[in-house]
């Protein structure tokens, strides 16, 4: 074989190719393992900048994003570690357990995920900055080109702010993998994520992560400029993206005796301890108004992004693991559930070279949600400990999880149920309450209705609309019941009326509420509301026939109130009017069935 047929196993531009889908989520990901690299390398402050330019050649200019630029204020580094940081696979801390590197991969690799190019300037002291770069068009020999004696270009020492004497640019451009082009959406959408992943340092101030976006021809205006504010799952920090009124006061109280429990794991010949904290929400901040949900207020939405089991590794967040979660359960934002383990642990929890996720503590989830094991619990790590599978210890962890899990999501049940007290007796939901509460869980899911718009009218003014409304059926105290039932939060309005023809019911909104007035001509109403309405027995007790009637009531109520759901929420104005159609022709139905019922 001649000496130019001979080829390696793995050709550089193929294996670098290859590379660029190596599991990032997106480019917040990506961005954070450059962030870890500046917080290992003692950086105080990080930036993240974004340059834009004007693309004049669109139908409609605007400004998108040309290169990232991610500096740092750490300790720099040094010719040959700059060449190492580079290269796939190697770096200063591949052995190193005491904080977020290791596998030697984050700056490449991060870098190609979203980019062709990448450029790294470092110095260790003012004015010695060395530079080198990755160019995915132009690998030549597959070499990491030498550290080059350069200068930080202007654009970006008039962008930033935070220049030290000591630091690293990284600045990506060639930008073919970058799904948000703007910096606008980009900022949004990392700013959330990074403020999550970023907590613990964010909220202790040892670290401050400012992000901006400038336009490439004034650098030092500009449009975008903020620092990224703590994101806490759990709800326990104070001084967080948390919206009013829980932005600078904990949403979440701890949860148990022992909110912070310690599992002790012998790994590698030593002792390693895992964390698990426990909060659930507090009261207050589940309490509706004006019929507006906890969950639909702008908190409970933050909530709603928050939601599952927070690995935290070394300080900063891998991931939000779901698969402990209820995904059609609303109230399943309401409590938090964080994991803190060390990076010694990084086997045992299955941790990849992306530091995205923890691959042994989810299959172990998924393995105990299924319970396809034979046997008890016991059995199951009686069989782990005789294989000598490594994840018998999480296992542990993640049943506490669950029970833990089980006895939070009943309180949470029994604190939102309707079991209040009334004169020293319980009190059941009117239909009323029922159907309002069901209406707020489906706003919380997103589903709008036409009357929902009247809900953002001043309470006083909706007050008048509303005595207006019972005033047209000769209610008694109109106005007195109008603020009722405003400050009640009521949505669902039941009122008999006179109405022409065999319509059954009509549905109309008013105010932020649905009135549903029912036919007093109808067959429907002799047979079945006003019998409902006065109960009377012989053979069976009164009491029991009483409340056997209520709950018929009761459930033709939530039955009526179901379809003027639906029919509020029906959406084009051609299938609002088909569905009204329908109610008519069911109404004349109704009225053939009952009206020889007696």
């Amino acid at each position: 074989m001649t000496e130019q047929s001979r080829k390696s196993y793995v050709p550089a531009a193929l294996a670098i190719e290859a590379m660029r889908d190596n599991g990032y989520k997106n480019t917040a990901t990506a961005v954070a393992e450059l962030i870890d690299n500046s917080i290992q390398a003692g950086a105080s402050n990080v930036e993240l900048m974004c340059l834009e330019e004007i693309n004049y050649g669109m139908k409609n200019p605007r400004a998108r994003i040309s290169c990232l630029g991610i500096l740092d204020n750490g300790h720099g580094m040094t010719a040959d570690e700059l060449t190492d940081a580079l290269q796939f696979g190697n770096g200063s801390r591949l052995k190193d357990r005491s904080g977020m590197g290791r596998f030697g991969m984050g700056l490449p690799s991060s870098s190609i995920s979203q980019a062709r190019r990448v450029d790294v300037w470092s110095w260790r002291k003012s004015g010695l900055v060395i530079h080198t770069y990755l160019d995915l068009d132009d690998l030549g020999d597959g070499v990491v080109p030498d550290p080059q004696e350069s200068v930080v270009p202007a654009v970006w020492l008039d962008a930033a702010t935070g220049f030290g004497k000591s630091g690293t640019l990284v600045v990506w451009s060639k930008l073919d993998r970058v799904v948000w082009r703007t910096a606008e959406a980009l900022i949004k959408n990392s700013e959330f994520l990074i403020g999550r992943m970023y907590r613990k340092f964010l909220h202790s101030g040892d670290v401050a992560i400012r992000m901006s976006s400038f336009l490439a021809d004034a650098p030092k205006k500009p449009v975008i400029d903020r620092f990224a504010k703590a994101n806490d799952p759990g709800y326990l920090m104070d001084s967080t993206s948390t919206p009013d009124p829980y932005s600078e006061t904990a949403m979440f109280d701890t949860w148990g005796n022992s909110w912070e429990v310690p599992f002790v794991i012998e790994y590698g010949g030593s002792a390693h301890t895992v964390y698990v904290r426990y909060s659930m929400v507090k009261p207050v901040a589940r309490k509706a108004d004006y019929g507006k949900a906890a969950g639909a207020k702008d908190y409970g939405q933050h909530a709603k992004r928050n939601v599952g089991v927070s690995l935290i590794r070394a300080g900063r967040e891998l991931a939000l693991e779901q698969t402990l979660i209820e995904p059609s359960e609303p109230r399943e934002r309401w409590w938090g559930v964080e994991v803190e383990f060390p990076p010694a642990l990084d086997e045992i929890f299955g941790v990849p070279n992306n530091k995205q996720e923890a691959r042994n503590f989810t299959a172990v989830a998924q393995d105990l949600k299924a319970d396809n094991f034979e046997g008890s619990f016991q059995d199951r790590l009686d069989y782990l400990v005789d294989a000598g599978d490594l994840t018998e210890s999480l296992y542990v962890i993640v049943n506490h999880i669950n029970g833990q899990l089980n006895n939070i999501r009943k309180l949470l049940r029994a604190s939102g149920a309707a079991n209040k007290q009334s004169k020293g007796k319980p009190r059941h939901d009117t239909p009323e309450e029922v159907a309002t509460a069901a209406t707020n869980e489906r706003k919380d899911e997103n589903y709008r209705g036409e009357s929902d718009e009247g809900e953002n009218i001043d309470p006083s003014k909706r007050k008048d609309l509303v005595k207006d409304e019972f005033d047209k059926e000769g209610i008694d105290d109109a106005e007195k019941k109008a603020g009722t039932l405003i400050d009640s939060g009521i949505k669902y309005v039941f009122l008999p009326a006179d109405l022409e023809g065999t319509i059954f019911f009509t549905v109309r909104p008013v105010a932020g509420e649905i009135f549903i007035k029912i036919n007093t001509n109808h067959a429907a109403y002799e047979n079945l509301i006003e019998v409902l309405e006065e109960p009377s027995g012989i053979d069976v007790p009164r009491e029991e026939l009483v409340e056997r009637l209520l709950l018929a009531r009761d459930g033709l109520k939530l039955l009526l109130m179901s379809w003027a759901r639906y029919e509020d929420e029906a959406n084009p104005s051609n299938v609002k009017a088909a569905i009204q159609d329908m109610r008519t022709a069911w109404g004349r139905i109704a009225a053939d069935f009952l009206k020889n019922a007696r």
